[in-house]
């Protein structure tokens, strides 16, 4: 797992700024969603094409996480990378640019529905209640990528709290566009993962200067009135 570091430059300048390093110090749990980013064999099977070994290991924190939202009367939204006809024909410069040939065909490949790679990782706890979304950019906020925003809004939901992978980039995406949705985004240090500390804290770092609380799991768990002991306990 990540060793969590925010730059301490950042952390001087947002006390400066605000007060203090957390902006959030209560929320709602009936209008909280967590949701997870991406945990899907493609990213976490061993030898998958976008294998991200460390995601692995936030799979129980991941895990607390969602029992406590639903214990709380919220809203678990599970993710899923997407690379059907639709996402390829809108998204040409990913696809013809970003990728080589060989790399687009198998990126495609992993992630079209009904393969192995679009599945959620089977460590994951997904109960019927859960909600799965399919998001065909990084960000599952663009125009294009997902319906998750119409589906918190209809739920009433004004917090996210983000897991998942990789942190730097779909997490990261979708923490930064829902608070200038104007979500209050609570990022999970402990409960989020990509492939090196460098580019996780690189993702703290940028997120605590103006776009979401930085928590731990437990901090999660005590905001949502969760005993962490108990939690523990449950898994």
């Amino acid at each position: 797992m990540h060793t969590p570091r925010i730059d301490p430059e950042v952390v001087t300048r947002v006390i400066e700024r605000r007060g203090g390093v957390h902006v959030f110090t209560a929320i709602d749990p009936t209008r909280t969603a967590h949701v997870v980013v991406d945990l899907q064999n493609g990213f976490m099977a061993p030898g998958q094409i976008c294998e991200i070994a460390a995601a692995r290991e936030i799979v129980p924190n991941v895990n607390r996480i969602s029992q406590a939202v639903r214990a709380a009367g919220g809203l678990v939204i599970y993710l899923q990378n997407t690379f059907d006809d639709e996402a390829v024909a809108a998204w040409g410069v990913f696809f013809d640019h970003f990728c080589s040939p060989d790399r687009r065909a198998r990126m495609i490949e992993a992630f079209t529905p009904g393969n192995f790679g679009h599945d959620i990782y089977a460590g994951l706890d997904i109960l019927p209640e859960d909600v799965l979304v399919w998001k065909r950019r990084y960000g599952a906020f663009v125009p294009g990528s997902s319906n998750l925003h119409a589906i918190l809004q209809a739920r009433g939901i004004d917090t996210l709290i983000i897991t998942g992978t990789a942190s730097n980039v779909c997490c990261e995406s979708t923490a930064r566009d829902g608070m200038m949705l104007n979500y209050k985004i609570l990022f999970v240090d402990d409960a989020n993962a990509t492939f090196t500390d460098t580019l996780h804290n690189s993702t703290l770092t940028a997120l605590a200067h103006s776009f979401a609380d930085i928590v731990a799991t437990d901090e999660v768990l005590a905001l949502l009135g969760t005993p962490t002991s108990l939690a523990a306990a449950a898994e």
